[in-house]
């Protein structure tokens, strides 16, 4: 950030007194510009024990599967835009059931919220996706899912699955699975 978004003036990156982390800061109106994580929402759409994967059509990642799921934007609730990234990536509506999965990326200011959900109806590819389809576990593209919170999430599943149970699952993926996924810098 270069310039503040209140009065246009330049902005400088420091702590400001009384808070404990560096902030863009306007000198000229006092402006604090706050940056927050953003939260990406998506479902696990899931009909007769199989599962509903979206091949990414869009960067990062081009060309891999992962679950319907993207940046959930304001005015909109978790469910309502885990509903619509369902929609827009997939085609496809489901019946939200509870969070599932909950996880914290710190390194790269993010949090998805993963819902599982039942598929009540077909499905395609949106503008997002390359293709969708549905994968029993024996299928699922493991070497080629996007990103480490879907192979998180669909591990979870199958696993509690075979429990019968799906409780919610918390936890957090750090830096040191970046080069798993996306190679040395």
């Amino acid at each position: 950030m270069n310039f503040c978004s209140h009065c246009g003036q330049p902005v400088r990156f420091a702590i400001p007194e009384g808070d404990d982390r560096p902030r863009y800061l306007c000198d000229t109106c006092g402006t604090i510009h706050y940056q927050n994580p953003r939260i990406v929402a998506g479902t696990l759409p899931v009909r007769d024990e199989r599962v509903l994967l979206c091949r990414r059509a869009i960067a990062p990642r081009h060309g891999y599967w992962t679950l319907p799921a993207g940046f959930m934007e304001n005015a909109e609730t978790t469910r309502e835009a885990a509903t619509r990234e369902t929609r827009e990536e997939a085609c496809a509506e489901v019946e939200l059931q509870d969070l599932y999965t909950l996880i914290n990326l710190p390194h790269i200011d993010q949090v998805y919220m993963i819902f599982r959900a039942e598929l009540t109806g077909g499905f395609a590819a949106g503008p997002e996706s390359l293709e969708v389809a549905m994968f029993a576990e024996h299928e699922i593209p493991w070497d080629a899912l996007a990103f480490p919170t879907i192979e998180r999430t669909l591990r979870h599943y199958f696993s509690d699955r075979r429990q019968g149970d799906f409780p919610l699952h918390v936890s957090d993926i750090g830096e040191e699975d970046r080069e798993r996924y996306f190679g040395s810098a």
